[in-house]
């Protein structure tokens, strides 16, 4: 009768041990995938700096064109953070490629804009941003992967659901971003 109160006992210990481990894993992986988020945001919000100092420098020329995109930049920015999904994301790099388009064909018009070195250092900082967010989206997604993996595999994808935790969505690449005009 004891033994096997005990072993029951024992048994019951570990499983509860192991429901631990795995909750404490499973918010590792969750923290890693809402970090990788916060600083995708950081940098498509110094981004948006970097393109606004950019529309700055072209309200010189194109005084119009220049305010339109601030207003539109300004209304339809928001902030990405650990909690916005990939969706978020692909709508805020989307309003920074329509805006990169529309400040490339101001640059057309006006060659001495282009030759501007304020314009050559703010586009330089862009495209220095632009590159951090594509290294913070590889991390972004290596972090979905690890954590869809581990919710995925038995027996961590008997409690993963129980205890809170789902499958996230990965970032996709931006399908017309290798479309977008060159700013130099």
């Amino acid at each position: 009768m004891l033994p096997t109160f005990i072993t029951i006992v024992v048994i019951i210990m570990v499983i509860v041990l192991w429901i631990i481990s795995t909750q404490r894993r499973l918010v590792v992986l969750d923290e890693n995938i809402s970090n990788a988020m916060s600083q995708i945001g950081v940098q498509l919000s110094s981004r948006f700096d970097a393109l606004t100092a950019l529309l700055d420098l072209t309200k010189g020329y194109a005084v119009h064109e220049s305010e339109t995109l601030i207003e539109t930049i300004k209304s339809r920015r928001s902030v990405i953070t650990a909690k916005s999904t990939p969706d978020d994301v692909m709508r805020q790099e989307g309003i920074i490629a329509e805006a990169l388009s529309s400040i490339a064909m101001v640059t057309e018009q006006y060659p001495d804009l282009k030759a501007n070195q304020n314009y050559i250092k703010t586009i330089d900082a862009v495209q220095t941003f632009e590159n951090m967010v594509r290294t913070s989206r590889l991390i972004y997604n290596d972090s979905v992967t690890k954590l869809n993996r581990e919710i995925r595999m038995f027996p961590v994808s008997m409690v993963g659901g129980m205890l809170g935790f789902g499958q996230r969505e990965y970032l996709v690449e931006q399908v017309d971003k290798a479309d977008m005009p060159s700013m130099k």
